[in-house]
């Protein structure tokens, strides 16, 4: 299996956010690149630099005015006296349906769903290059290859299409499924990440050829709090194209493993011609945010029942916080699919 990975995605390193309103350490740091890349190796992977692949895969997904909001914002905030070092909003539209502000400050909360999701002046370039590491690895498996791994950082799958969020700027996950489309009738993407994908469920979520699913913590006590329910089945021609199966906290393999067999169940149903698996591996139960209790065999067994769809597949990297055990729960996920484990 092959990663695709560009070092420029190291570049982006926010310094904080908040957490139940008090600053902390932001934990989307650029460690986590070294922890996966040594997970990927001890898989048997090999690492290969994708190509830039311009804007063309990214606004397939993403709104021009978004990402015009993305490539300047940094540069427009640092000219507001007083202004902090990376931009975050600190006032947020009650609904974005209304008047488009002028104001750096105002487009910013706009743009921007939290305060987890700092912009400083590398963040565009690496969310470009994490990006384009998923649309290599979905070129790659329209090629020919059975799989292939994006390891993407930052991370993507609670970006909407014109709204950032959750320490995620572009949605490499989506981004991956609509490359994918250029040559697949119809598409899978399973949320395997602690966290609900809100905004890959938010891109497709009227759309027919993509089905989005997803395994999580129950958003009823975790983020992203407002979306992730079981009653949330798409919308217009996307309704029943949406498919939540949201966990009780702390639950561990044999759980994950029962919400995972229904999940493929909906999939086989949607009869897809290819597949995109958002990896998060903070499913575990050491990773900081402690939300699921996933084990390391855990993502094996969790990866081998995925392989067992038989589908050309895109695994694309989310969550999973430093620990030590992050680069062995990729090795465990990336060896159970690929069955070396």
């Amino acid at each position: 299996m092959k990663t695709f990975y560009a070092d420029e995605q190291k570049h982006h390193n926010p310094k904080g956010f908040l957490s139940s309103g008090a600053p902390r350490a932001n934990p989307e740091r650029p460690e986590r690149i070294e922890r996966l890349l040594a997970g990927a190796r001890a898989a048997g992977s090999s690492i290969h630099r994708p190509a830039n692949h311009g804007l063309g895969p990214i606004a397939a997904v993403h709104t021009p005015e978004y990402l015009e909001f993305l490539q300047h914002i940094h540069r427009r905030w640092q000219q507001i006296p007083g202004a902090s070092e990376e931009v975050i909003p600190n006032i947020h539209p009650f609904n974005r349906s209304g008047s488009y502000p002028a104001s750096a400050v105002g487009q910013a909360g706009y743009h921007m769903a939290d305060t987890s999701c700092p912009i400083s002046a590398e963040t565009w370039e690496s969310a470009c290059w994490s990006a384009w590491s998923a649309v290599e690895a979905a070129e790659a498996v329209m090629s020919g290859e059975a799989t292939a791994y994006a390891l993407c950082r930052p991370p993507g799958h609670h970006a909407f299409a014109a709204v950032a969020g959750g320490f995620c700027f572009l949605n490499n996950s989506a981004i991956a499924a609509q490359a994918l489309r250029r040559s697949a009738a119809r598409v899978a993407i399973l949320d395997v990440d602690l966290h609900h994908g809100n905004g890959t469920q938010g891109i497709f979520y009227a759309r027919s050829d993509v089905l989005t699913v997803s395994i999580h913590a129950d958003p009823a006590g975790f983020y992203p709090f407002f979306w992730g329910y079981a009653d949330e089945r798409g919308e217009g021609a996307g309704l029943g194209y949406n498919h939540n199966l949201p966990l009780e906290c702390k639950s561990g393999d044999a759980v994950f493993l029962e919400a995972l067999a229904a999940a493929l169940g909906r999939i086989e149903a949607f009869a897809p011609d290819a597949l995109v698996v958002a990896l998060g591996l903070d499913a575990f139960a050491g990773d900081p945010f402690a939300g699921l209790a996933v084990s390391t065999p855990g993502f094996a067994r969790i990866a081998e029942a995925i392989a067992g769809l038989r589908l050309p597949t895109v695994i694309v990297q989310e969550g999973g916080y430093l620990c030590d055990a992050l680069g062995d729960n990729l090795t465990s996920f990336l060896g159970g699919f690929s069955g070396r484990v």
